[in-house]
């Protein structure tokens, strides 16, 4: 039986034969995306290692309407490559419920789960008879000390403060991907402060912030909504006294956290210079459950064993 020789030219052939084969293996082992422009692109710029990480603060309590929630919030979750979920439940532990979510939708490596529960006292500083608790203090406070131990202080990154209440286009998330390292973006709300859109109003001769369209208390500092702005995590390693609190008037959270990071003119306008409504301040309405309770008089439960 003769001898078969493979000869050394054979050799590389079959090596590069190898490689191609597992460079298109590789290649479509990767995400890909077909859908608008504005996502291919964010998308190729994470495969070249240019894409930010969004961190995205949610506060979260428990109530019928959480579940519905956080599953439609969880969709834009699985569209965009470059988000990192932070869900922070005010309770005194973490619940299955938001575990189980993460999971089935397969962001359990890309969210961390938190708790702390809201102080059921408070120590008002202005006494003022109308001022009403602020919600979300204490979770987005606990989310900030979570980024500033977990982030990488060294590599650009994004922090926005994602109300489960609200509807966001995608493409909010790639135009915060344009935010600058230590800038603060801003951009319009629709259906909030008793206006269509609450808006930047932008110098046009050097496209700078100089004010605001609000209608609600606009002599705020930074009238503007949660939903409204984001912020370059380099600003939370570099101040960090900035946090959100208690003691200050209704509506000022948003200045309360931006005025230890900018000011009005180094704001980063960005959806089109500030004429795009990408975000809504929609509020879901309180779930009617009259007919629920009836059956809970007869011992009964429409969903018992089940969770909504």
């Amino acid at each position: 039986m003769s001898e078969v020789r493979i000869r050394p030219r054979q050799v590389l052939v079959l090596i590069i034969v190898f490689l191609v084969i597992l460079l298109m293996v590789h290649r479509n082992g990767q995400r890909t995306c077909n859908g608008p422009e504005y996502l291919k692109a964010m998308y190729a710029k994470q495969q070249d290692g240019e894409l930010p990480t969004i961190y995205c603060i949610t506060p979260t309590y428990a109530r019928p309407q959480q579940k519905a929630e956080l599953t439609r919030l969880s969709h834009i979750f699985m569209l965009v490559p470059n988000l990192h979920w932070i869900i922070v439940e005010d309770a005194e532990k973490t619940s299955n419920l938001v575990r189980t979510l993460l999971e089935r939708a397969g962001l359990t490596q890309r969210s961390t789960q938190l708790n702390i529960k809201t102080p059921t006292a408070f120590k008002l500083k202005h006494n003022d008879p109308n001022w009403i608790k602020p919600r979300g203090v204490e979770q987005r406070n606990l989310a900030l000390s979570w980024i500033r131990t977990n982030a990488d202080a060294d590599k650009h990154s994004v922090v926005y403060f994602m109300d489960d209440d609200n509807s966001y286009s995608v493409e909010l998330f790639s135009e915060m991907s344009k935010i600058e390292p230590e800038r603060v973006a801003v951009w319009p709300v629709g259906l909030v402060g008793g206006l269509m859109v609450e808006k930047p109003l932008l110098n046009p001769s050097t496209n700078e912030v100089e004010g605001f369209n609000a209608a609600w208390r606009p002599e705020r500092p930074f009238p503007i909504d949660m939903a409204g702005f984001a912020i370059s995590t380099e600003l939370f390693f570099k101040y960090p006294q900035a946090i959100f609190n208690y003691e200050v008037q209704r509506g000022y959270q948003e200045s309360e956290i931006l005025r230890h990071l900018t000011t009005r003119s180094q704001l980063q306008p960005l959806a089109n210079n500030c004429r795009d409504v990408l975000v809504w301040h929609t509020r879901t309405e309180k779930t009617k459950l009259t007919n629920e309770d009836a059956l809970n008089k007869q011992g009964i439960k429409s969903d018992d064993g089940m969770e909504v």
